[in-house]
């Protein structure tokens, strides 16, 4: 029995088969982001600066009952309660700048297609991604990189609000499917819920021409996530960024706390399921921030300072409990994908992109 036992060994270490050398449980990546929230509201919640608009603080009512108390700790739990639940107690968060932990964005646009480019390929392309026109990336983002991978080939997935995401991701090239904007669930066998889905999106339009509501969003990828089983899903809710443009911050927070309802749901399903429970890390973030005032607060860009001050979150088998984050130190969304590769226990093949962030990781 010892000699059948090295000869294993032996053949395991010759074939340099990921199984002998991978130093993590985790074996599937959720990656979620919500397009420009700001930290602002995540770690504090409603911002007193501007609640008065919506008449949150002049009169009693519904919104003043959801979002409002003094305390900061509160208000961001009433705003974000699945985040500061579990997250907090369970995962990392990143980017309180109270305390010095900053997350910004590497590229200098700050708006969309940069800051997405940036966190799926692991680094700023200033000269070439500047605009939020329909141009295929040029870059191979951390999904396609997997999905080149026969361990992963098939497997990886994505559905968004804005129907730019299919650029970004490069959906041609890739070779992934990225169920983005107005598109339906198409294909064979669609379940029930889907064929709903499809009809609701085309009955019910929301007030954006190339973002759609983010429910249609939500439901679509849980509905791919329990059909298709994928290892990797990425999921572009677009709402919060889209209030914020129109000056609805009463509909910005709302879409916010809906958020973080819809990463409940899929974590709680996850956790349940045999396939993903304990191997699977989440890790949610956004593209860019947002300025700071009564009216920057409804902008971003070079232009506006401070709008790529950002955050980032995890939680998973490797990744230790260590809540908010309250010591100093300067990250970037452009470290994300070599750090999931970490996770997955691969290397990133891209020399381009940052560093790994070793604080989320646990090696066993």
């Amino acid at each position: 029995m010892r000699k059948f036992v090295g000869f294993l060994c032996l053949i395991l270490l010759t074939t340099g088969s990921s199984f002998a050398q991978k130093k993590t449980q985790t074996e599937n990546i959720i990656l979620i982001t919500f397009d420009g929230l700001r930290w602002q509201e995540l770690f504090t919640g409603a911002d007193s600066l501007f609640v008065d608009d919506t008449g949150m603080i002049s009169a009693a009512g519904s919104l003043l009952d959801d979002f409002w108390d003094p305390n900061p700790q509160v208000r961001r739990k009433m705003l974000f309660p699945f985040i500061w639940d579990v997250i907090a107690k369970e995962g990392q968060i990143y980017g309180n700048r109270a305390f010095g932990n900053k997350v910004d964005n590497q590229n200098k646009m700050w708006f969309s297609y940069p800051g997405y480019n940036e966190l799926l390929s692991g680094f700023a392309d200033d000269e070439r991604i500047n605009s939020n026109d329909k141009i295929p990336n040029p870059n191979v983002t951390f999904l396609e990189h997997l999905n080149q991978m026969p361990d992963y080939r098939g497997k990886v997935m994505s559905f968004g609000s804005w129907d730019v995401f299919p650029s970004i991701i490069n959906e041609e090239r890739s070779g992934i499917p990225v169920n983005a904007g107005f598109d339906l669930a198409d294909g064979e066998n669609l379940t029930e819920a889907e064929k709903m889905i499809n009809r609701l999106q085309r009955e019910i339009r929301g007030p954006w021409g190339s973002v759609r509501l983010d429910p249609f969003t939500h439901h679509f990828a849980l509905e791919g996530l329990k059909k298709h089983r994928p290892k990797v899903l990425y999921i572009g809710y677009g709402e919060t960024d889209d209030w914020a443009h129109g000056g609805k911050y009463d509909e910005y927070l709302w879409s916010a706390r809906q958020t973080d309802a819809y990463i409940r749901e899929i974590w709680d399903w996850v956790k349940a399921d045999p396939h993903y429970a304990g191997k699977t890390t989440l890790i949610l973030t956004t593209d860019h921030g947002r300025g700071t005032n009564k009216s920057s607060w409804k902008s971003h860009g070079s232009s506006v300072p401070d709008a790529g001050e950002i955050w980032m979150m995890a939680i998973g088998p490797d990744t230790p409990a260590l809540g908010e984050l309250k010591t100093t130190g300067q990250w970037y969304s452009a470290m994300l994908p070599r750090t999931i590769f970490k996770l997955l226990g691969l290397e990133y093949p891209d020399e381009k992109a940052a560093s790994v962030i070793s604080t989320m990781i646990e090696e066993k």
